[in-house]
């Protein structure tokens, strides 16, 4: 298992050891031990899985209080994954990080608490699935606009199909500062 930082501090990428031959593939796409060694010493409360079809945009969502660290990771498909340093008192606060997750690549990305996340869909369909370190909370939920100028989120879809709650999130500026982190 290979772990890479960010220029945002918290954010890693993992690329786990793929055991592969002709019949297909395994790899660990999870252990306490491991990845603890690896400097991820988290406890994750809740799977999550989503199947989404090309041209969807989902988020940017966050939960405060009660903050979700996650480890995304898609199956099948390919998606562009983005994460948002929305904490006030981070020298990178309104930047972000984008990647490719895809069912070839195998990676991993890690967003703790204090982060907005979002993806958009670029394969015909893909399904992805995230470890939770906090447990679902609608009433503590927030969503930034996902085409927000002043984060500039360089998204390779132009027109995506986003849910009424999406097109309807406040920009970063707008959005109360009690709900972001310190």
């Amino acid at each position: 298992m290979k772990v890479l930082t960010c220029a945002i501090p918290g954010l890693l990428i993992i690329e786990p050891q793929v055991f592969g031959d002709a019949r297909g593939f395994f790899l660990e796409s999870w252990n306490r031990r491991r990845y603890g060694e690896a400097g991820l010493d988290v406890d994750f409360v809740q799977d999550n899985v989503s199947f989404s079809r090309r041209g969807i945009l989902r988020g940017l969502h966050f939960q405060n209080p009660n903050p979700q660290g996650k480890l995304l990771q898609v199956l099948q498909g390919e998606v562009f994954d983005v994460a948002v340093d929305i904490r006030r008192s981070s020298s990178t606060f309104g930047k972000w990080h984008g990647l490719t997750l895809s069912g070839d690549n195998k990676r991993q990305f890690y967003i703790p608490g204090g982060f907005a996340h979002g993806f958009a869909v670029l394969s015909e369909t893909a399904l992805f699935q995230y470890k939770c370190t906090e447990f679902y909370s609608p009433k503590d939920e927030m969503a930034i606009r996902w085409d927000d100028p002043d984060i500039g989120i360089e998204w390779p879809l132009k027109e995506p199909l986003l849910s009424e709650r999406d097109a309807k999130a406040l920009r970063l500026r707008d959005t109360p500062p009690d709900r972001l982190f310190n």
